[in-house]
């Protein structure tokens, strides 16, 4: 006899499949952990047979840095705002309330599991895009003369996140809404033209 909470795999496919295995995957990300998020417990909360993950993801290190990036590009957008500060602005804020979610919790513990191996490149890789879009922002400050040509966009970035990371994982202080601007000025001030 099937236990109740083991329903039938559906079948879905495309898209929606895609999208109902991701959920799945976050939802057991923040509710029960890394360790719990097995492909087998992932599908059976998708409805969809374990196989059909594995054909489309290989491993559950591509489904788990899958589903975390699909959800913080959904809930971080690529601002244009026309400034540079504005843009980071906007983009650090929506970090700012990303991190207080239960995603965003997932996210950041991942980003500091050292005990997995297997999941070492994808998290250096998921770590990279997401600098790289943010660099891409102060570039544009940069070709619009916002900012001084030999500003390092990677460096930029890493002051402005650094104590937002340093509050979540060391001190515990909180994430106020203001915040990420104040960052914001406190690091472009520094790099302005004079």
């Amino acid at each position: 006899m099937r236990d109740e909470k083991e329903a039938p795999p559906l079948r879905r496919r495309g898209e929606r499949m895609r999208q109902a295995v991701l959920d799945a995957t976050v939802d057991l990300l923040t509710s029960q952990g890394l360790t719990a998020t097995t492909v087998a417990a992932v599908a059976r909360a998708a409805g969809v047979h374990e196989t059909t993950v594995y054909r489309r993801w290989k491993t559950r290190e591509n489904l788990i840095f899958d589903a975390l990036a699909t959800r913080s590009d959904q809930a971080l957008p690529v601002p244009d705002t026309g400034t540079v500060r504005q843009d980071l602005a906007v983009l650090f804020t929506a970090l700012t309330d990303f991190l207080a979610t239960p995603a965003g919790a997932a996210m950041l513990h991942l980003g500091t599991v050292h005990e997995e191996r297997a999941l070492e490149e994808g998290r250096r890789s998921y770590w990279r895009a997401r600098m790289e879009r943010a660099e891409a922002l102060v570039r544009r400050g940069i070709d619009r003369g916002e900012l001084a040509a030999d500003t390092d966009p990677h460096l930029v970035v890493e002051a402005i996140t650094g104590p937002l990371l340093a509050r979540v994982l060391l001190t515990g202080e909180p994430l106020e809404e203001t915040l990420a601007p104040r960052l914001v000025d406190l690091v472009l001030d520094g790099a302005r033209v004079p």
